[in-house]
């Protein structure tokens, strides 16, 4: 679709608001900001509530049935606001936006808006076109069933765009804001048979190294202190568009450029792929002091057959041997996974293999998901798939098994001095603060707000579930790097 021309649109009072709701993943959360920034670029205010709202957009995720269900109910819960407020824009944006197109139209008639994953860069242009045609027809005639019958009104676009991984670039970043994510590369070429991302993500394409390092630059120059570099397959970019210089991959090149950038305190990059930890990888980790000692590492499945017939391409025992080398190259690394449990065909047998490793690599923590299938992927036409109690029994039994290694990892650090960035007041206790540990564990604290985006040591004094209690004790030198959690 071609750019649209804006419209010359005159507000009497003010530029409209606009709220966004994300589902999903940290790229989705990306994504929303990238919109957020470039609609507060053009004058608009962002409200938290969407009856405030003269936009409501909701980026949406496909990954699992539930995340779909979400957004499309609240979208339907969102009709009432449409009847009663014709004039404000509704749209979904993201990965379901991109599978299911223009039919989101057809069972929500208040829906003005359908953005796939390569057009976030667009919204704006098609907010301002959409609050501009709604303004006329207040004008014309009452609201009847929807401000505009003809579907024409709506605008749908889920196309690809050559170029669309570079639109991601630019954020707005709340008061002593320490730490941001940063996207580095769009799509996924791997097909797992269980995932959907290849279809609403595209194939992989990568920003250079000289535009990620020069963001990176703005936002340290900004205050922030932490970058995660993000990617479907974090630990693959740029394979198709840049070249190996002597053993280093693309992005162990990108690891080093940010590493040297004056000011920045920490580096993470989520999520990786096994069969992108080579060598060159592992040897970062050991060297790159800046590097946060946690690698989120998705397993999905300790039986080899499982793992095959998920088009996985490691084995267990490769898996396996993975985390030995990564533990060997950094002292005390947090490692936190994914696994799914219930995939087609899967035995109790294979459970159990799974539920085995689990045990064996006494993971920091880990996301465990009953299997969902997702129209258009290999995985959902298997035969044998397992019955949802079945599903449910191996979810709940295997997060036993992930509870307890989690336990035993935080309680180690009882009576300890653990590096903490404070990210600000604690969500569940507002009465104190909260940051992260060079292991991407919670720790909350009590102290004064100034501590939001200061480095800061704290001594645990109690571990209870996921979060860890302290009390600071001394700032911590921020040039300082040492083997501490």
């Amino acid at each position: 679709m071609a750019q649209l021309a804006r419209p010359c649109i005159i507000f009497a009072l003010s530029m409209p608001k606009f709220f966004i709701k994300t589902y999903g993943c940290q790229m989705n959360e990306r994504d929303s900001e990238q919109v957020a920034h470039s609609l507060m670029a053009r004058g608009y205010e962002r409200v938290a509530k969407e009856a405030e709202a003269d936009v409501v957009l909701l980026n949406t995720c496909s990954v699992r049935d539930m995340a779909d269900q979400k957004a499309l109910g609240k979208m339907g819960m969102l009709g009432r606001l449409a009847k009663e407020q014709p004039h404000v824009v509704f749209g979904f944006l993201g990965c379901m936006a991109q599978a299911r197109g223009e039919s989101l139209l057809k069972n929500l008639p208040h829906v003005d808006l359908v953005v796939g994953t390569q057009k976030f860069h667009r919204v704006p242009d098609y907010v301002e076109e959409l609050v501009g045609k709604k303004a006329a027809r207040s004008e014309i005639g009452p609201y009847q069933k929807r401000a505009m019958d003809d579907l024409r009104f709506s605008i749908v676009d889920i196309a690809e765009e050559a170029g669309s991984q570079e639109t991601i670039r630019e954020q707005q970043l709340a008061p002593r804001q320490a730490t941001a994510f940063v996207s580095i590369m769009q799509g996924c070429n791997m097909h797992c048979t269980f995932c959907i991302v290849p279809q609403t993500r595209g194939a992989e394409r990568s920003r250079s190294i000289v535009e990620i390092v020069g963001e990176v630059h703005r936002l340290v120059s900004r205050g922030v202190k932490e970058v995660t570099l993000l990617g479907q397959i974090v630990n693959l970019y740029g394979r198709h568009e840049f070249s190996k210089r002597g053993s280093k991959s693309p992005f162990v090149q990108l690891l080093e450029a940010v590493h040297e950038i004056d000011g920045l305190e920490r580096l993470r990059f989520t999520s990786p792929h096994p069969i992108g930890f080579h060598d060159d990888l592992i040897d970062a980790l050991a060297r790159l002091s800046k590097l946060a000692e946690h690698v989120h590492l998705p397993l999905q499945s300790g039986s080899n057959r499982i793992l095959k017939a998920m088009h996985r391409a490691y084995t267990a025992e490769k898996y396996i041997d993975l985390v030995h080398q990564v533990r060997r190259a950094r002292k005390e690394i947090a490692i936190t996974t994914d696994v799914i449990v219930g995939f087609p065909g899967e035995t109790e047998s294979d459970y159990r293999r799974t539920r085995d490793l689990v045990e064996h690599i006494q993971f920091d923590n880990a996301f465990v998901f009953r299997y969902s299938p997702r129209r258009d992927t290999p995985a959902a036409e298997m035969q044998e798939q397992i019955e949802e109690p079945v599903k449910e029994v191996r979810n709940q039994d295997l997060l036993l098994v992930v509870n307890e290694s989690a336990r035993r990892a935080n309680e180690r650090l009882v009576g300890r001095d653990v590096e903490v960035l404070c990210e600000g007041r604690s969500k569940t206790n507002p009465a104190r603060l909260m940051g992260r540990t060079r292991t991407n564990k919670i720790v909350v604290f009590e102290g004064d707000e100034k501590l939001t985006g200061e480095i800061l040591e704290v001594r645990i004094q109690q571990a209870n579930g996921f979060s860890l209690y302290g009390t600071p004790v001394l700032p911590t030198s921020c040039a300082a790097r040492n083997d501490r959690a």
